[in-house]
C-alpha cells in the first residue's frame, strides 16, 4: 500500500507557471505507475498524465501536450507535474494516483491509491 500527499497548488494567472509534487510514502514507489488526474467543480475527474514505473514512458491528455510534463524521481519517491501556460480551464483540484496494473493508462479505475488532491485556480 502507498499514501500519496499532494502539494504546490495555489492561485495562479493565466499564462503562469505551476509545479505540482506528489509525495509517496513506503519503499515500493518504483513498482507503480503513477498518474496525474483533476476534477473541475460541476465536472467528471479527467486523466491529466501518467509515466511508467522507471520514468521512461509518458502520456498526456489532448488539454496537457505541450504544456504540462509528468516525471518522477524514484529514489525521493515523488512524481511531479510541471504546468506551463496555465489557462483557467485548467481550474481543478489535482489528484495524484498510483496503479499496480501493468500498462495503467488513462482510466481512474486502473489506479488503486490516490492522494487527497490539490486545488489549482487559474485566473483570467
Amino acid at each position: 500500500q502507498v499514501q500519496l500527499v499532494e502539494s504546490g497548488g495555489g492561485l495562479m494567472q493565466a499564462g503562469a507557471s505551476l509545479r505540482l509534487s506528489c509525495a509517496a510514502s513506503g519503499r515500493t514507489f518504483s513498482s507503480y505507475a503513477m498518474g496525474w488526474f483533476r476534477q473541475a467543480p460541476g465536472k467528471e475527474r479527467e486523466f491529466v498524465a501518467r509515466i511508467s514505473r522507471g520514468g521512461t514512458t509518458t502520456y498526456y491528455a489532448d488539454s496537457a501536450k505541450g504544456r504540462f510534463t509528468i516525471s518522477r524521481d524514484n529514489a525521493k519517491n515523488t512524481v511531479s507535474l510541471q504546468m506551463n501556460s496555465l489557462k483557467p480551464e485548467d481550474t481543478a483540484v489535482y489528484y495524484c494516483a498510483a496503479s499496480t496494473r501493468f500498462g495503467a493508462g488513462t482510466r481512474s479505475e486502473e489506479y488503486d491509491f490516490w492522494g487527497q488532491g490539490t486545488q489549482v485556480t487559474v485566473s483570467s
